[in-house]
């Protein structure tokens, strides 16, 4: 019991914080849908449900996924958190379907319009709320995945400068980014439909809001299952590649690279590098010159281990030069 316990406080706080919000807002929409009827709400309804759900799982995997490697899975259990996601987003599809089906239904036989300023106000009330929570966990999420991109995310950095650095994220955070901006851009656009359907006349403007609201859930859907059918699979990181082979060719002693892989397995990266040197180096230097070249890779964000090995320069070139290599050449001539 003690292990699992260990192993939550391991999980991904943004997916946990992200869940209950999403639960309560649920639960607030619910009861606003029962009471007023309103099919926008309703769609904002099973929005939050089903993010509350997805990141409910999100986190359960996120936590089991740094159980220690064992002799049957001496990689670990990293991509269990990708394996979780693909079946939670089965269900937020399943929502999705039932969300843009509702608003067709609401387009094609309108309900009257709500004159009642009760029911007016409970709408938009309730909405704001979940606009504000959902932008704190966006803001929260925000600021959790520049610091995993090691960017600057001071000020209103997490809610702009994230988007250009999302690909740079763990698995989970980058959900709970996405998900709550969803979120928020939907909570606004139900108030804006309510408002158009009271003030304009517009009776189709909810069931318009609703569709686009589903729509919106539909891309999260497709983003998701994407990016984690392909962590399931064993995805390489072309970023992480080039990063390292740019810290293994600085030395001078390596001439070339043979093979070098990045594995994802969930939030770890695991490193398998051969390098070709020169024939002439001792067995002591090579295992010094291997050590120290190890201890930089495992610096690097999410790498958690390497596996370096040396063959003798064969004077083929494999991997391309680097822009470093040129500039150290061109100064020593």
């Amino acid at each position: 019991m003690k292990d699992i316990f260990a192993l939550l406080k391991q999980g991904s706080m943004a997916s946990l914080t992200a869940a209950v919000v999403n639960f309560i807002l649920a639960g607030l929409k619910g009861l606003a849908f029962l009471f007023t009827a309103n099919v926008a709400m309703f769609a904002e309804m099973m929005h939050s449900f089903g993010d509350g759900v997805n990141q409910l799982f999100v986190f359960t995997g996120s936590s089991l996924s740094k159980k220690a490697p064992t002799k049957r899975f001496p990689f670990g259990f990293g991509r269990l958190v990708n394996l979780v996601c693909l079946f939670a987003i089965i269900i937020v599809a399943i929502l999705s379907y039932e969300t843009v089906k509702e608003g067709i239904h609401h387009i094609i036989e309108p309900l009257p319009a709500q004159t009642e300023t009760t029911l007016l106000l409970v709408n938009i009330g309730v909405l704001a709320i979940s606009m504000m929570l959902e932008g704190s966990v966006l803001y929260k999420a925000g600021k959790e995945l520049l610091q995993q991109a090691d960017q600057p995310f001071d000020g209103l950095k997490p809610l702009t400068l994230s988007y250009k650095h999302i690909n740079s994220a763990k698995p989970a955070t980058k959900l709970v980014f996405l998900e709550d901006t969803v979120a928020t851009a939907g909570a606004f656009l139900a108030i804006i439909a309510i408002l158009i359907g009271r003030f304009t006349g517009l009776l189709q403007a909810e069931g318009i809001a609703s569709v686009l609201i589903g729509l919106m859930m539909f891309y999260i859907v497709y983003r998701v299952f994407m990016e984690n059918a392909a962590g399931v699979l064993g995805e390489s990181d072309p970023h992480m590649e080039q990063r390292i082979s740019q810290i293994v060719l600085k030395n001078d002693e390596v001439k070339d690279i043979q093979k070098l892989i990045v594995l994802k397995e969930g939030d770890a990266l695991h490193v398998e590098v051969i390098a070709e040197i020169a024939p002439d180096l001792t067995v002591a230097y090579t295992n010094e010159l291997r050590d120290d070249i190890e201890a930089l890779i495992l610096k690097q964000s999410h790498v958690t281990d390497v596996n370096m090995e040396f063959e003798v320069d064969d004077g083929k070139r494999s991997w391309p030069v680097t822009q470093n290599q040129m500039d150290r050449k061109s100064q020593k001539k």
